[in-house]
């Protein structure tokens, strides 16, 4: 059996929290909830987390200021901001993707979510691997 991908949802709004955290855990995600931005870096620091989703708009510290954060102790973590793209403005976000919070489903979340959790496998059995390549160097 595989284990449960663990998913960091933040967002201010509780209800919209909890209606996120039901939708992902009926998908046999764990999920772990934080209401803040220093609540989900305190979570983020204790817990092995393979996803953390964001509400974009959120007082004290915003989703994209969080995700700076979260991204300068574990670059290699996916992160999604969901968001209005209007309200953000055109200011860049460090979050590997940005979804619409009024515009996207529940099923493309879900697949967005899957796609991006997904963890890297190596090689198929029986492939062979590529040495190398070695760089000469130009004097």
């Amino acid at each position: 059996m595989r284990p449960k991908k663990v998913i960091l949802c933040v967002d201010d709004n509780e209800q919209e929290l909890s209606v996120l955290k039901f939708t992902l855990e009926t998908k046999g995600y764990r999920v772990h909830s934080a209401s803040n931005g220093q609540e989900a870096i305190g979570i983020f620091a204790e817990t092995q987390v393979d996803l953390v989703l964001a509400d974009s708009s959120m007082p004290q510290m915003s989703g994209n200021q969080l995700v700076e954060r979260l991204k300068r102790i574990s670059p290699h973590v996916p992160m999604i901001l969901l968001g209005d793209p209007q309200a953000m403005g055109a200011e860049a976000h460090a979050a590997d993707a940005l979804l619409t919070k009024k515009h996207c489903t529940s099923q493309e979340l879900l697949e967005r979510i899957k796609v991006m959790s997904a963890r890297k496998r190596g090689p198929r059995k029986g492939a062979q691997r590529l040495a190398p390549i070695e760089l000469a160097a130009v004097s």
